[in-house]
């Protein structure tokens, strides 16, 4: 489960880019470096690159856009949040994609804006991050999660899942292979074989079918229920 961050005293903010668009970096570096309260400090052009970036530069927060050449920036964002917890990421798309929003809200991504985004806005975005807040309140992350997906958590099993488990469910359930669950997840393939497997330890079940055919169930069970459940809440 997602806890807020701690909330950090005012200064000057060092801040990390990551985008593989050099033309983007250096817009974003010329606007960031006009203001005195924010300063930046490293910049790179891939995740792996982003990811030795912060253990080098030990920013405030990372403007990391979601798609790199060698990975996705979801993955490198959860890899920055449980080394350096206190660092910001702030995702910085041009991706309105829903998918890409929840696995970064799940990847512990201190926010996720698109780069539509005024200079004013995004320049808010950074202080409230670097300030250690965050830009969707990780504990509306459940609820939101099951809202979008209709999910019913009275299941017994499958209210003993995460959010991020039960999305990955609900692809099993309509036969998308891991490699197919990573691509539409922005996630890394060994990530979703991990989660796979403790999906399935927590519903203690041996293989994937099983978890498919259950989960199919649970859906026709919440499609033919009556009254629907929307009309009670």
């Amino acid at each position: 489960m997602l806890v807020p961050r701690k909330k950090k005293t005012p200064g000057l903010l060092r801040v990390v880019l990551v985008d593989d668009h050099e033309v983007v970096r250096r817009g974003l570096r010329s606007l960031i470096d006009s203001y005195d309260d924010l300063t930046v400090v490293g910049e790179a052009g891939t995740a792996k690159e982003g990811v030795r970036r912060v253990g080098y530069e030990a920013p405030d927060v990372v403007v990391m856009d979601v798609r790199l050449p060698d990975g996705s920036g979801v993955e490198a964002c959860r890899e920055i949040v449980d080394r350096w917890p206190d660092v910001g990421v702030l995702i910085l798309t041009s991706f309105a994609d829903e998918e890409a929003l929840m696995s970064a809200i799940m990847a512990g991504a201190a926010g996720y804006i698109l780069k539509r985004i005024d200079a004013e806005a995004l320049i808010d975005s950074i202080r409230r991050v670097g300030a250690g807040e965050t830009l969707l309140d990780p504990a509306m992350a459940e609820p939101l999660f099951d809202r979008l997906r209709g999910h019913t958590v009275d299941d017994p099993l499958i209210r003993r899942l995460s959010p991020q488990e039960r999305r990955i469910l609900d692809l099993i359930a309509d036969g998308k292979t891991n490699r197919q669950i990573a691509e539409e997840m922005f996630l890394a393939e060994k990530t979703v074989k991990n989660y796979v497997s403790n999906l399935l330890a927590k519903m203690e079940m041996s293989r994937r079918s099983e978890a498919a055919a259950y989960a199919a169930r649970v859906a026709t069970r919440h499609e033919h229920q009556y009254p629907p459940e929307e009309w009670t809440q």
